[in-house]
């Protein structure tokens, strides 16, 4: 049997000990950077407009009390076009519409009052199925209007 010692100072122990604590605290702070609202969605139960609201505003968002619009519809049994495109701007928040193909989706659609730069005409669209988030986007139509996730945008 061959046994093989190494010795290593207390210098040497603590230099490593504090950049494996260092490797561990950035993978820890990226994997919490990745998460999105459809990371966090299935603690969320959505039974009613103030669930409804309390979820938009754990994001950061402000809306006024009542929907503008309510919509409900039935996801096809498969993803196609427009679903397909949608569904990617969903995964990039974690959520996945997929998981509800086949199932009743509703659609409620409010006015954001608090987003950076633009007083009016922003919109929140929350995806609900089965009590669960699904999806979700902020909307702003016109010219320079846009779509993008309901993560809460930086502040430059």
């Amino acid at each position: 049997m061959l046994i093989w010692t190494a010795r290593v100072s207390k210098k040497t122990k603590a230099v490593v000990a504090v950049i494996l604590a260092g490797i561990l605290a950035a993978a820890v702070l990226l994997l919490a950077g990745r998460s999105g609202p459809g990371q966090d969605a299935a603690a969320w139960q959505l039974t009613g407009n103030a669930d409804r609201i309390a979820y938009l505003e754990s994001m950061g968002w402000q809306v006024e009390e009542e929907p503008v619009e309510t919509l409900q519809f039935l996801l096809p049994e498969k993803l196609e076009e427009p679903y397909l495109t949608y569904n990617e701007l969903q995964d990039s928040q974690g959520f996945d519409l997929s998981a509800c193909c086949g199932k009743q989706v509703a659609r409620y659609t409010y006015t954001v009052t608090n987003y950076p730069g633009r007083p009016e005409g922003v919109q929140a669209n929350l995806y609900v199925c089965e009590g669960q988030p699904v999806a979700g986007d902020i909307l702003c139509a016109g010219a320079d209007g846009f779509q993008d996730t309901l993560v809460y945008p930086e502040k430059d």
